[in-house]
């Protein structure tokens, strides 16, 4: 914070640099007639991180996260907004220093998108050029093109249209905290995972602190950095990675919320490590049938992975194909099971039950690394977790 800044000043966004770290201490709230709604907190969410506050109904995720910009006020503790603390300021000004997502969008109905977006700039006395390339930025950042959406009104806009607006009006300010409170809960799942995918790519992009409510244990791992499961009474039962959530609950509430599937959920966090790969043999496209069949005879494997002249993956050859005087290259099959190296464990599955195939390649790029078959994904799952030495796979070639 800047240090010449008057007492109750808390910076704006232009002039904080960046995410800020978030935390709080011993924060409750307690109402008149006794009923603990948050019990005493004492939380930190880390600096360009998105942390997921999830938990059944009533356990008091969104109260902990209104009380972050203080439309409801603590009964007791800190809160510490890049180190200061913000239960000492000015709530308006702290409230235009975090921008703010909820599921109803909440977009003013009488007015378009662009002047929406546009919303907390025009608070903060920007002049309309600045405000003009910020909003068309941020409304290309979400997907909607100015052209087209700017001048729209919220009724003229699909579900999933006005949620990317709701983000890019809470990021107009560029602030270092966005607070969301199930922003996709209102709308279809296919629209729902397609917002997901798109708003971790403009976290990638971004880096913002964000706080993340929801009841929905997938979504907040698939979103979240760290996780806090919360029970009834505002308790936090667990504050963890997605891995370690998932592969460690802390308890027996923690692990019935997660859920049986818990192992399934947990491909979906743990990525592909190359030193988990089996390395079938190799041929290449020009080789003779003869010499890869002899190959093969000799791995004692029942097919081979086929690479092209520059070393790229061409296909893959089966055994009981390679006969006859022809090139591999003319008796080679395509590759469709096939995931990136940077895929998760469940991709990576998906894949082989979509294509009913036994193993799936690996790709770095268009460089052949190797071969998942369920065996070596089932041991590298289990290594995620447990960190134990690596086991031989055991599956045929």
């Amino acid at each position: 914070m800047d240090a010449t800044a008057p007492p109750g000043h808390i910076a704006t966004p232009q002039d904080a640099g960046g995410a800020e770290e978030i935390r709080l201490e011993g924060i409750s709230k307690v109402y008149a007639d006794g009923t603990v709604g948050v019990a005493e907190l004492d939380l930190t969410f880390a600096a360009g991180e998105l942390s997921v506050l999830v938990g059944p109904s009533g356990c008091g995720k969104t109260t902990t996260m209104k009380m972050i910009n203080r439309i409801i006020e603590p009964t007791t503790g800190r809160i510490l907004l890049g180190g200061e603390d913000v239960t000492r300021v000015d709530p308006d000004r702290l409230r235009r220093r975090i921008g703010y997502v909820i599921q109803s969008v909440g977009l003013f109905p009488h007015q378009t998108v662009r002047t929406n977006v546009a919303t907390v700039p025009r608070l903060l006395g920007w002049d309309k050029k600045r405000t003009r390339a910020r909003v068309d930025e941020l409304l290309e950042s979400v997907g909607l093109d100015p052209a087209v959406y700017g001048d729209r009104y919220p009724a003229q806009l699909s579900g999933g249209q006005r949620q990317r607006a709701g983000v890019a009006r809470a990021l107009a300010a560029d602030p270092p905290v966005l607070l969301m409170d199930e922003p996709f809960s209102a709308v279809d799942p296919v629209v729902r995972e397609r917002l997901q995918s798109e708003f971790l790519r403009l976290q990638a992009d971004v880096r913002k602190t964000i706080v993340f409510v929801t009841h929905d244990i997938e979504e907040a791992v698939r979103l979240g950095d760290r996780i806090a499961v919360m029970s009834q009474g505002g308790h936090v039962e667990q504050y963890a990675s997605p891995a370690e959530l998932l592969g460690k609950p802390a308890n027996e509430f923690v692990a019935d919320f997660v859920g049986t599937d818990r192992g399934l959920k947990r491909l979906a966090v743990t990525g592909i490590d190359l030193a988990d790969l089996e390395q079938p043999p190799v041929v290449h496209v020009a080789d003779g049938l003869a010499d890869a069949r002899a190959a093969l005879e000799r791995a004692g494997a029942r097919w081979a992975v086929v690479l092209d002249d520059d070393g790229t993956l061409h296909g893959w050859l089966s055994a009981d194909r390679a006969v006859g005087a022809g090139t591999v290259g003319s008796a080679a099959r395509r590759m469709e099971a096939w995931v990136p190296a940077d895929a998760s464990l469940k991709t990576a599955f998906a894949t082989m039950l979509q294509l009913e195939a036994g193993w799936v390649a690996v790709l770095d790029g268009d460089r052949f690394c190797g071969v998942l078959t369920p065996a070596s994904l089932h041991a590298a799952l289990r290594r995620s977790v447990e960190g134990v030495e690596p086991e031989t796979a055991g599956a045929a070639l």
